[in-house]
């Protein structure tokens, strides 16, 4: 995984959206792209939280397992419009697939330390 920018906590409902992202594009390339390999890249810019997840498997239209029509990207794309953000998931013209999401970010605030909700994007 890389990250770039200054890492700093995000909003909750940002940071769940981010997570739930990067796992549902993880789980499309173990079942559909028939490698094991993927690059996951998140970045904090200063009004957005943007992530990346790209592989070099089949890419759309071939499946490595059984075809399934699940929700994943719909999803996705549900998840991120209801945060006025971005998504882009498509083939790459090299072969795999790529999913990336932007997530606007509010203008940072003031510390107050009055029951702020705020949660850190980690790679583990």
């Amino acid at each position: 995984m890389r990250r770039s920018g200054d890492q700093r906590p995000v909003p909750a409902d940002i940071g769940l959206s981010a997570y739930r992202i990067v796992q549902e594009a993880l789980t499309n390339l173990v079942r559909h792209a028939g490698t094991g390999r993927c690059r996951v890249a998140i970045g904090f810019g200063r009004e957005e939280l943007c992530v990346e997840v790209v592989d070099d498997g089949l890419g759309a239209g071939a499946t490595a397992g059984p075809a399934s029509h699940g929700f994943g990207l719909v999803g996705m794309r549900e998840r991120v419009g209801l945060l006025r953000g971005h998504l882009s998931a498509g083939p790459r013209p090299g072969g795999g697939f790529r999913v990336a999401a932007r997530l606007p970010l509010p203008a940072p605030v003031a510390a107050s330390g009055a029951g702020s909700a705020a949660v850190a994007v980690e790679g583990r």
